[in-house]
């Protein structure tokens, strides 16, 4: 595990945070109106909430984390960002939607949490995540030992074929990276401001302009057979595994074309690709 690599991450996602925030309209007013910035596709990997404990990791600025206590969960949000945590902190006492957030790298946390009696019967976590974790073994044994029995992990992820590809579409980053990391001068980018709107459901503002993350960022790349392994190695058994044409709300690419229900696919010059991974895997 690459720690000092995670600090990098950690400062350049509190600039990020600023960043995104910046693009969307009083998100406590509408999440106080029964917003919600879950797509359709996490709600059928999820099912039936209400009465549940929810575990959300890496949950960003709260955001998602809120909808599913909206929907009847008992949610703890977990993140590294120090900006993000308080800013879901504060987002959760300004909509009234009580919720749980810990600012923690999640190695840390887990190793908290399985110290204590709290279980959960869902650990869900989604959209850009798995490219932060250095260590899939630990991070999959982490959820493992946090899950109830017959409680289940929910990933729905950008998929890991899809990130070879540059902004321009040209194959650029490998595929089988056995856990390098892959760093860059400028961390995490303004996906907000690139995805015009479709990630600001409250309302899309122009707020900050031609953000450059001043720090550093480290990425991994996992293929499919590395997660899937990962998770067996760690005793859960996978009963849902779906690969989807489509990304919900992020253009990750030039000249995306946005279909209904904000679903960015290719432009048609350009052949259909996996973009999304969605995983269910129970203890």
């Amino acid at each position: 595990m690459r720690r000092e690599l995670h600090e990098d991450n950690r400062l350049a996602w509190n600039a990020a945070t600023v960043a995104h925030n910046s693009h969307k309209v009083d998100q406590a007013g509408f999440f106080y109106a029964g917003g919600s910035t879950l797509f359709p596709d996490e709600l059928e990997l999820l099912g039936e909430l209400s009465g549940r404990t929810l575990l959300h990791l890496q949950c960003n600025a709260g955001q998602d984390t809120l909808s599913l206590a909206r929907l009847g969960a008992a949610v703890t949000g977990v993140d590294i960002s120090d900006e993000a945590i308080a800013f879901a902190q504060q987002l959760s006492t300004d909509s009234g939607i009580p919720a749980t957030f810990v600012r923690s790298d999640i190695y840390d946390w887990f190793a908290s949490a399985v110290q204590q009696p709290q279980r959960y019967d869902i650990v869900f976590t989604s959209y850009g995540v798995l490219t932060w974790v250095s260590d899939l073994r630990a991070w999959a044994n982490g959820i493992a030992s946090v899950l109830t029995p017959g409680g289940r992990l929910v990933l729905l992820e950008f998929h890991p074929f899809s990130m070879v590809f540059d902004w321009d579409w040209s194959h650029t980053f490998p595929y089988f990276a056995e856990g390098a990391p892959i760093s860059y001068d400028h961390g995490v980018g303004d996906y907000v401001a690139l995805s015009g709107g479709a990630l600001s459901p409250s309302g899309h503002l122009d707020g900050v302009q031609d953000f450059v993350n001043p720090h550093r960022g480290h990425e991994f790349q996992w293929g499919v057979g590395e997660i899937v392994t990962a998770l067996l190695a760690a005793g859960l058994t996978i009963t849902t595994l779906r690969e989807y044409p489509y990304s919900n709300g992020a253009k990750l690419f030039e000249r995306m074309r946005e279909f209904p229900g904000k679903q960015m696919v290719p432009p048609e010059d350009k052949p259909n690709v996996p973009l999304m991974l969605g995983v269910v895997a129970v203890r």
